[in-house]
C-alpha cells in the first residue's frame, strides 16, 4: 500500500464506510457522493437477505431436510468461481476469444465444450457438464456464501464496500465495459489490501452478455446505471438464482414521471401520468417492467423494498421461478385512470380469479371502473399503465433491515437518512397503491387546508385506514374511495366556506352535497409513532447541490452549476478558458513566426 500511496500524484482518496478509493482529479471515472444512501440501503439489505438465508438453512436443517438446491447446488455449479483471490473467470461472448485485464495482467482465453479456468500461472482446469454432481445437502452442512454482481462497477467503490463490510458474504464481480473505469477498479481493490483482494474480481465486459452467460449463477445482481436499466432488465432476471435477489436503479425520473411518456412507454412499456404520486407510480411501473421481463422465462418477482430518494427509485425485488405462479400476475397490475380535473384517481386490474369446481381460474379484469366522466367534477379522465398495484414492501423484511441499521449504526455513513426513511416506510400501508394530496385537494377547491392530523381523524372515523408516504412529506395513503374523500372536503368546506368561484372543477365538486357527516373529532389513531416519538422521517439535504453529478468524460459547461455548485463550475470553466487562451496564443505566434519568415524570403529574393 505504501507503493500506491507513493504514486498517488493527481489522485484524491475518498473514504466511506470502511472503503477507500483513488479518484483523479479528471472527470473520467464517475462518482457520485449523493448515492452513499443508495449504497448504504443496499448494505442493509443484503446484511438481511444473508441472515434470513442462515436462518431458513438452520430451520431446514433441524427438521432434517435438504437445504435448497436452488441457493446452494446452482452455486456447486459455478465453478467458474471458486473465491481464489488470482481466479479468472471464462466468458463466452458469442464463441470469440476474448482477452480481459485483471490486476493489469492480461489473459487469453480459450473456448471448450466443457467450462474452462485460467489462473494468473497459466494453468487450465476444464470440467465437463457431465461430472458436474450436486451433492448431498442433508444436515447441517453450511450453504456456499452468497455471491454478488455489481454490472456496472466504474470506480468499484460499492463492490468494495460489500466486500468489507457485509458479513458471510462470498465473491464480489464487479463489470465495467469502460477501460480506464476497470484501471481504476484494479487500482482500489489493491488500494484497500488482502480482503478487498481475495474477494473482489474486476472484469472488462459488457454486463448484458456477461449476465447471459452466467444464467442463474448469482445471489445478488445490482444494478446501479447511469439513467435507465431498462437495457440491462432481461439479462438481470435471468442471472439471479432462484430465490436470490436483484437492487435495481432508475435515474431517469423525468420519463418515469410523465414528462415524456412516449419514452417511458418504448423502455419501460408502461404509460406514465402526471399527478402528485409520480414519483410512487415511477416505482410502481419500475416493477412491472421487471415482473413482465421474468415472465418471460417462467420466473416472477417478490418486492421487499422500494424507495424513492432524493433523485432516483431503488427496488429491491426477490425471485422465483414457477410457471404456475406467473400465472397470478395480472392481478398485479392496474392501469390508471386519472382525472383531468380534480385529480382523482381509480385503478382498473388486469385480471380477476373465478372459483369453478373447486378450482381457480383466471379471467380478464372487469370495465371500465370510470365512467366517459369524473362522476365528482365532470371532466375527463387520463389513462396511464400498466403500474405494479400490489404491495411494494414486505413488512416483515423492513422489521428487520430497520432493526439491523439501528443495531449497527455507526457502520452506516447516511445512518439518520436511511434510518428516517425506513421509519417512514415501516408506517405505510403497503397494501394501498399511490396516495393523495392534501394540498392539491385544497387547492381544486380554493379552500383552506385543514390540519393533517384533522384530516386523518375524520378518514379513521369514517372507518378506513390511513398512512403517510415515504415519497412526500404531504401524501396521503388510504383505502377509502374518492367520494369518501371528496365528501370529507366538503364538510370541511362548509365549516370554512370559500369565496364563490367561477365554473371549475372545484364549484362542480362543493356543489353536491355530502353523502358522508364527516366526524373531525382527533382520533387516538391520527398520528404515526413516529411522531409521537418525535423520531425523524423526512430530512434535508445535507449539503447544497445535493444530487447527481455530471457524468464520467463529459465536460463540463455553465449549465451543469446547479449540480456542481457555481465555484466548482466556474473554476472548471475557468482553466478551460485559460487552456483555451493559452493555445490561442500559441497559434498566433506560430502565425506571427510564419509571416516573418516569409517577408525575409521575399526581401531575400528582391
Amino acid at each position: 500500500m505504501g507503493a500506491v500511496e507513493d504514486e498517488l500524484g493527481n489522485y484524491t482518496i475518498i473514504k466511506e464506510g470502511e472503503a477507500e478509493i483513488l479518484m483523479h482529479s479528471s472527470n473520467t471515472v464517475f462518482f457520485n457522493k449523493a448515492q452513499v444512501y443508495n449504497r448504504d440501503m443496499s448494505i442493509a439489505v443484503l446484511r438481511t437477505f444473508i441472515d434470513k438465508r442462515k436462518e431458513h438453512d438452520a430451520y431446514l436443517s433441524k427438521k432434517g431436510k435438504p437445504l435448497n438446491k436452488n441457493l446452494i447446488g446452482e452455486l456447486s455449479e459455478s465453478i467458474t468461481l471458486d473465491g481464489s483471490p488470482g481466479a479468472i473467470e471464462d466468458e463466452k461472448i458469442n464463441g470469440a476469444t476474448e482477452e480481459k485485464v485483471n490486476g493489469g495482467i492480461e489473459v487469453q482465453q480459450n473456448q471448450y465444450d466443457g467450462i474452462a479456468k485460467i489462473t494468473q500461472e497459466g494453468e487450465e482446469k476444464t470440467t465437463s457438464e457431465e461430472c458436474i454432481k450436486i451433492p448431498s445437502l442433508r444436515g447441517k452442512q453450511e450453504p456456499k456464501p452468497p455471491i454478488v454482481l455489481e454490472a456496472l462497477a466504474a470506480s468499484g467503490l460499492r463492490a468494495l464496500r460489500y466486500s468489507r463490510e457485509i458479513e458471510g458474504i462470498g465473491k464480489v464481480i464487479a463489470l465495467d465495459n469502460d477501460k480506464a473505469s476497470i484501471e481504476a477498479c484494479n487500482r482500489n481493490i489493491k488500494f484497500n489490501g488482502f480482503v478487498a483482494c481475495s474477494k473482489v474480481d474486476a472484469y472488462l465486459a459488457d454486463a448484458r452478455v456477461y449476465m447471459l452467460t452466467h444464467q442463474n449463477e448469482f445471489d445478488a445482481v445490482d444494478l446501479d446505471p447511469y439513467g435507465s436499466p431498462s437495457v440491462f432488465l432481461d439479462s438481470a432476471v435471468q442471472s439471479v438464482a432462484d430465490g436470490g435477489i436483484l437492487m435495481c436503479t432508475a435515474t431517469d425520473m423525468a420519463v418515469l414521471c410523465g414528462n415524456n411518456g412516449e419514452v417511458c412507454h418504448s423502455k419501460y412499456g408502461s404509460y406514465p401520468v402526471k399527478g402528485k404520486y409520480c414519483h410512487e407510480m415511477a416505482l410502481r411501473i419500475l416493477l412491472a417492467c421487471i415482473e413482465n421481463h421474468a415472465n418471460r422465462y417462467k420466473r416472477y418477482i417478490v418486492p421487499i423494498l422500494s424507495v424513492y430518494m432524493d433523485f432516483y427509485v431503488r427496488v429491491f425485488v426477490r425471485i422465483y421461478t414457477s410457471a404456475s405462479a406467473i400465472k397470478e400476475t395480472p392481478l398485479k397490475l392496474s392501469y390508471v385512470y386519472q382525472c383531468v380535473g380534480c385529480d382523482s384517481f381509480h385503478l382498473q386490474s388486469l385480471g380477476r380469479t373465478v372459483c369453478k369446481d373447486n378450482s381457480v381460474k383466471s379471467a380478464p379484469g372487469y370495465g371500465p371502473v370510470v365512467p366517459q366522466k369524473c362522476s365528482d367534477c365532470g371532466k375527463r379522465f387520463n389513462m396511464g399503465g400498466p403500474i405494479w398495484s400490489a404491495p411494494i414492501h414486505d413488512k416483515q423484511w423492513i422489521t428487520s433491515i430497520l432493526a439491523n441499521v439501528k443495531a449497527m449504526k455507526e457502520r452506516y455513513p447516511a445512518f439518520e437518512k436511511i434510518s428516517a426513511v425506513l421509519t417512514t416506510i415501516s408506517e405505510e400501508l403497503h397494501d394501498v397503491p399511490l396516495f393523495v394530496s392534501l394540498h392539491s385537494l385544497c387547492s381544486t377547491l380554493k379552500c383552506t387546508s385543514p390540519p393533517a392530523v384533522v384530516f386523518r381523524s375524520a378518514v379513521i372515523n369514517a372507518g378506513f385506514r390511513i398512512s403517510g408516504s415515504h415519497v412526500d412529506p404531504l401524501g396521503l395513503k388510504t383505502d377509502a374511495p374518492m367520494d369518501v374523500i371528496w365528501d370529507i372536503m366538503r364538510c370541511w368546506v362548509k365549516n370554512h366556506p370559500v369565496k364563490a368561484q367561477q365554473d371549475n372543477s372545484g364549484t362542480a365538486i362543493l356543489a353536491k352535497e355530502p353523502k358522508l357527516q364527516a366526524n373531525f373529532a382527533r382520533a387516538a389513531a391520527s398520528l404515526s409513532k413516529a411522531k409521537v416519538k418525535k423520531e425523524a422521517r423526512y430530512l434535508p439535504n445535507p449539503e447544497r447541490h445535493w444530487g447527481p453529478k455530471v457524468k464520467a468524460g463529459r465536460q463540463i459547461t455553465s449549465k451543469h452549476s446547479s449540480l456542481l455548485g457555481p465555484d466548482i463550475a466556474s473554476k472548471s470553466l475557468g482553466k478551460e478558458a485559460e487552456t483555451e487562451a493559452h493555445k490561442v496564443e500559441q497559434d498566433e505566434l506560430i502565425v506571427h513566426s510564419t509571416q516573418e519568415t516569409a517577408t525575409k524570403r521575399q526581401k531575400t529574393d528582391c
